[in-house]
């Protein structure tokens, strides 16, 4: 048993990163509470119909998620070795889905179809060296922009699903986007064990316990269970603002996962239904999102975990892409829309996981919830938001390595940071700060400076922003 240790730790460099396999656990087992929602959260993203009527179902969409997510995980912590955990990325799934609900003839295996195209042209980026050259091309500053903007954006998604902080509707006399509680008030059970759980999580990082941030979320989802049993606090919606947001604390019966979606995709059949503009100006769209979110997210937490070399550069970053790009083939290819690196991931980092054993355990517990859903409807988001929190906490604290004194840089690195959190999106954020940051340079006199690469991207971006000015001039919806 010592030397199948011994093994373990020179295999996946545990003692040489900082770190012990108590840690590594308490990470990965982290990490999972805090993603375990997109098993939920997924098939009510993609519960609509197509355009032929066809629902992809709420079970088969869970099974296929958790399954897909728990596999590519593992595979990043065995063969990339860092701890990354994958799931199905939010912001990609609710494309995929509007565009489906807008398209007429659009149906989820010709959309799945175009993600799986995305992904394979991700594979051969990342095999070309593309995709690692563009990673190298970046500034130090801001790549560390792109860590404080990860580190507000995940703070804020915990805020904003934790109810804390909320969306105010729109209606006449609005002037700001969001708010404070309910109507500018705390209100409800489960915004109370959010707070519980966040000033928990803080006194004991503070006090520098051991297992900090995963016995906080133990001990919110405890008293979580305590408030639905006592108070009955219910699920949210128009008539019960102060309900739970994501997951409401229950154990419901047990049923086979459905693995049924797997391999429905019709690899050109949106170009059969939209025509070849259409359809490569959406394949576009998805390539360009997956492309940088996960090269954000992965720059953000390597960072964080300290997984990086004296010039910024990440270990084995091309199997980190390579699994990245399979995720999104993966993804398509069991109709859950593309998979990602998660930034949740940062909860396990700030636990202490600094290794890929952390993402097996991580992803090995994802394939368990694929036959325990119990287990995922246990955990409410406002238990695990005070994690995020924290976390987020600890990301922005690196703003200070950002060389303000010199505005070429400081500029495009504040627009990457801001923009992350206030537009929702990670690559909006990188779109931002490139554009900017070749212009800026351009205005300069600096062009020079600039690489190549950076250019080229920073093209690709003009385009992205201007998808629908563009779709508008050739006339295609």
């Amino acid at each position: 048993m010592r030397k199948l240790g011994s093994a373990l730790d020179r295999y996946f460099e545990i003692t040489k990163r900082g770190s012990n396999f108590s840690r590594e656990i308490r990470g990965g087992i982290a990490t999972f509470f805090a993603m375990s929602y997109i098993v939920v959260l997924n098939p009510l993203i993609l519960s609509g119909a197509d355009a032929a009527g066809a629902q992809l179902g709420n079970a088969r969409v869970a099974a296929a998620t958790a399954l897909v997510a728990g596999v590519l995980t593992i595979i990043m912590g065995a063969w990339a070795k860092h701890p990354f955990a994958l799931a199905t990325g939010l912001g990609v799934n609710a494309y995929v889905a509007i565009t489906v609900a807008t398209n007429p003839g659009l149906t989820w295996p010709d959309m799945m179809g175009l993600v799986v195209l995305s992904g394979i042209t991700m594979l051969i980026l990342v095999l070309t060296g593309f995709r690692t050259a563009v990673f190298r091309a970046v500034p130090p500053s801001l790549k560390t922009a792109i860590v404080v903007g990860i580190g507000m954006f995940i703070a804020l998604i915990g805020l904003v699903n934790s109810g804390f902080v909320r969306r105010i509707p729109d209606v006449a006399g609005t002037t700001v986007p969001v708010g404070l509680g309910f109507n500018g008030e705390l209100m409800g059970w489960p915004t109370l064990v959010f707070v519980f759980g966040l000033i928990l999580t803080i006194i004991l990082v503070v006090r520098k316990v051991k297992g900090g941030i995963l016995i906080g979320i133990i001990a919110a989802t405890i008293f979580a269970g305590i408030v639905e049993l006592v108070a009955h606090p219910g699920a949210q919606g128009d008539g019960v603002p102060t309900g739970w947001s994501l997951v409401t604390p229950s154990l419901p019966d047990w049923e086979a996962p459905d693995l049924s979606l797997i391999g429905q995709v019709n690899l050109f059949g949106a170009y059969n239904h939209l025509g070849f503009t259409a359809a490569t100006l959406l394949a576009f769209v998805i390539l360009l999102s997956i492309f940088f979110d996960a090269m954000g997210t992965m720059v953000g937490l390597a960072n964080e975990a300290g997984n990086v070399d004296k010039d910024g550069n990440i270990p084995n970053v091309d199997r980190v892409l390579l699994v990245d790009a399979f995720g999104a083939i993966a993804g398509g290819g069991s109709s859950t829309s593309s998979s990602q690196i998660y930034v949740e991931s940062g909860a396990g980092i700030g636990e202490g996981a600094r290794t890929g054993f952390a993402s097996i355990i991580t992803g090995l517990l994802l394939l368990l919830a694929m036959f325990l859903t119990p287990l995922i409807h246990l955990v409410p988001f406002e238990a695990v938001a005070p994690a995020l929190v924290v976390v987020g906490f600890m990301m922005v604290s690196q703003v200070g390595q950002i060389d303000w004194t010199d505005w070429g840089l400081a500029i495009p690195s504040f627009l990457t940071f801001v923009l992350m959190p206030f537009t929702y999106s990670i690559a909006n954020g990188l779109g931002a700060g490139f554009v900017s940051f070749v212009l800026i340079r351009l205005f300069q006199g600096k062009a020079r400076e600039v690489h190549p690469l950076m250019w080229a991207v920073a093209g690709a971006f003009v385009i992205f922003f201007g998808i629908g000015p563009i779709q508008a001039i050739l006339g295609v919806s």
